[in-house]
């Protein structure tokens, strides 16, 4: 299953930067912000032709729905899963994502 290059784009949004998400680096998993639609192969098969990685496994939850207010219209926050992604000793992505560091 070759994914077009154009569709990589759409299926990983953003990686997620908090404080457990840091601590999960040291141990080689990072953490990404999905389209809800994509699977597990799917998001693999990403990780791994973008960052020229080799993806050991993945852990994927979806988010509870966030209700936002705006006066007295309720409405809620986009849809997203997570994709949490450990890959093979040795392979890091650390300086793609954040080359900073």
């Amino acid at each position: 299953m070759k994914l077009d290059s154009r569709d990589l784009v759409d299926i990983i949004k953003n990686p997620v930067v908090t404080e457990k998400a840091t601590r999960l680096m040291e141990l080689n998993q990072y953490t990404f912000d999905v389209d809800p639609r994509a699977t597990k192969p799917m998001i693999k098969e990403v990780i791994e032709q973008v960052f020229e990685v080799k993806v050991i496994g993945i852990n994927t939850l979806n988010l509870p729905r966030k209700k936002r207010r705006v006066g007295k219209f309720i409405g809620f926050k986009p849809q997203y899963k997570r994709a949490i992604v450990t890959l093979e000793d040795g392979e890091p992505i650390r300086k793609v994502l954040f080359p900073d560091l």
